[in-house]
């Protein structure tokens, strides 16, 4: 058989599947099927097959149909991810059960009516505090929201661990940190405080991030500098919707009376690379911080983290592999303002908020969240994102210290549905059929917790009854006992 037989039955296989074995579907029932798996239509990858779905639709007299000569003609390029998407290969294979659940958890968090929307910068008082919304996006791309995701808003401190990955892109991770420590500093953000080297505690506080601002781009003046950046973070959000809030950047240059003396106090402490202008740091400093985003658009932000540094809807590598490391790193131990202990402690997640209302979560290797809504707590944090993020890993076991095989009171959403009884009855049998007495006990007790929470299965049953011997070596009786 030729690579194009090859091709050609590959196209076929994946057309029946999606169609159940007809010969013709609606273009609208293809679509749907499509959504269901968590691709966009507005996903760039898709960009050539959408066209030309359009088109055919276009030139219909009537409803639109898909056959296989149009399947094979709008599929064409996309053949592999299309692949992966209908046979349920992506890292969340069941996306419509847990966006399901998602909502469930968004519907709840809304319930919180805690906190206040911050007040010392002018500007953030305009947002009300009813505004909610909920953007993921997995390292495959697949994509959700729920809540007011398509409002603009401004990064703030959650542009900190993007400006760091930034820095340690272009020069390196020893570049970086000779100016800048990586330990939790045990103050508020914006403290006047340096540690024991004379150099801001890390990159996630206001000393730290202002420093930053003058490693990137050295030497070039702050028009250039802002587009550098800017075209970084277009990269990382897949060239969704990135913008620029001149409201904010004037509060923020109004109201910076303790970044101003931050600034000052770093001058004196002699912490900026040789060159670099304290102003000029400020300046750029406040500029990065009201870069406009959405939940939408920073949800892929989140995922490019997530994915190593390579935008998972574009494919494109915009930041190292050390840059990511390093980041999710200082996220981990030093993102959540005074409640970085708590959060790394109850939520075990990379995560970076921000006085705008921002939480910036990232699940290494699964998916990025963007959590926005404006009211904060004492110490400066989203309520609702808080709760959100919290809610999130005591049903799914996103925890980085959640063990995968037996934490069987959380789901794991990156397996397929019926995944857990198959492998444990097989490791079963292939036990019994051993003699393996311990692995015997382990399998034993984890059908027994598989099927704790859920309904007795025939096949347990039936494997129990096939090997007798296995209910006596573990508890000496046989299978009446059950």
């Amino acid at each position: 058989m030729t690579g194009k037989d090859l091709f050609s039955g590959l196209e076929d296989m994946l057309f029946y599947t999606i169609t159940q074995g007809v010969d013709q579907i609606p273009v609208s029932h293809f679509i749907a099927t499509l959504k269901s798996t968590g691709l966009l239509t507005s996903d760039p990858r898709l960009r050539d097959c959408i066209l030309k779905i359009r088109q055919a639709v276009r030139e219909s007299s009537g409803e639109a149909m898909m056959d296989r000569e149009l399947f094979r003609k709008c599929v064409g390029g996309n053949i592999v991810l299309l692949s992966l998407a209908f046979r349920r290969k992506f890292i969340i294979p069941e996306f419509e059960a847990f966006v399901s659940i998602i909502n469930q958890i968004y519907d709840s968090c809304t319930k919180q009516e805690d906190g206040q929307v911050a007040k010392y910068i002018p500007h953030l008082t305009k947002f009300s505090p009813d505004l909610w919304g909920v953007s993921l996006c997995t390292v495959d791309g697949q994509r959700h929201s729920v809540g007011d995701t398509k409002v603009p808003f401004c990064l703030q401190s959650c542009m900190k661990p993007l400006e760091y990955a930034i820095a340690v892109h272009e020069h390196g991770t020893d570049g970086v940190h000779r100016y800048v420590g990586k330990e939790p500093s045990g103050f508020t953000f914006n403290k006047l405080s340096l540690d024991e080297d004379d150099k801001p505690h890390n990159p996630m506080v206001n000393a730290g991030a202002i420093v930053i601002s003058s490693l990137i781009k050295p030497g070039v003046n702050k028009a250039e500098k802002f587009d550098y950046v800017m075209e970084f973070v277009k990269k990382m959000t897949g060239t969704e919707y990135v913008g620029f809030s001149n409201a904010s950047f004037q509060s923020e240059k109004e109201t910076g009376d303790r970044n101003f003396a931050i600034g000052y106090y770093l001058k004196e402490k002699k912490c900026f690379p040789p060159g670099a202008d304290m102003i000029d740091a400020l300046d750029f400093y406040f500029q990065l911080c009201s870069i406009e985003v959405t939940c939408e658009s920073s949800s892929v932000m989140a995922a490019t983290l997530a994915n190593g540094g390579i935008c998972p809807i574009t494919g494109e590598r915009v930041l190292s592999t050390e840059a990511v490391r390093n980041t999710l790193s200082l996220m981990h131990s030093c993102g959540m303002y005074d409640y970085s202990g708590q959060f790394a402690f109850h939520v075990g997640l990379p995560a970076k908020s921000g006085v705008s209302g921002a939480v910036l979560l990232v699940v290494p290797n699964v998916m990025g969240v963007m959590c926005w809504s404006p009211p904060l707590d004492k110490v400066g944090n989203s309520v609702r994102g808080i709760r959100f993020c919290q809610e999130l890993v005591s049903l799914f076991n996103f925890h980085n210290y959640d063990n995968l095989r037996h934490f069987v009171k959380k789901q794991d959403p990156r397996r397929q549905s019926g995944d857990d009884r198959n492998k444990s009855v097989v490791n079963l049998m292939f036990a019994a059929h051993s003699g393996d007495v311990s692995a015997l006990r382990r399998s034993f007790y984890a059908l027994d917790n598989v099927f704790l929470f859920k309904k007795k299965s025939s096949a347990l049953l039936k494997c129990f009854y096939l090997f007798p011997q296995v209910c006596s070596l573990i508890y000496g009786y046989g299978t009446e006992g059950l």
